[in-house]
């Protein structure tokens, strides 16, 4: 994977997905350990346990990156100012 993102000049990954404290997690901690900039979008992520996805968004994504909502990131691209 980081070969094929470097080869593409890729340096910030925005996450979303199901299972927070899964896959959302593991892919968190691998891009941060790469030294990617990240970005996990707080209402595009969901898990089975509210309080695990809570603490996981508002402590843990925090601490690597930046964590806005699906809105608050569209309305900073670029593109959504324009």
């Amino acid at each position: 994977m980081h070969q094929i993102l470097a080869a593409g000049g890729i340096d910030h990954l925005v996450l979303a997905g199901i299972a927070t404290g899964g896959v959302v997690l593991s892919t968190a901690c691998l891009v941060a350990d790469l030294d990617y900039r990240l970005t996990v979008l707080s209402d595009g992520c969901a898990d089975p346990d509210p309080a695990l996805h809570r603490l996981l968004v508002e402590k843990v994504f925090a601490r690597r990156g930046d964590v806005p909502s699906v809105d608050e990131w569209v309305k900073s691209l670029p593109t959504a100012q324009g």
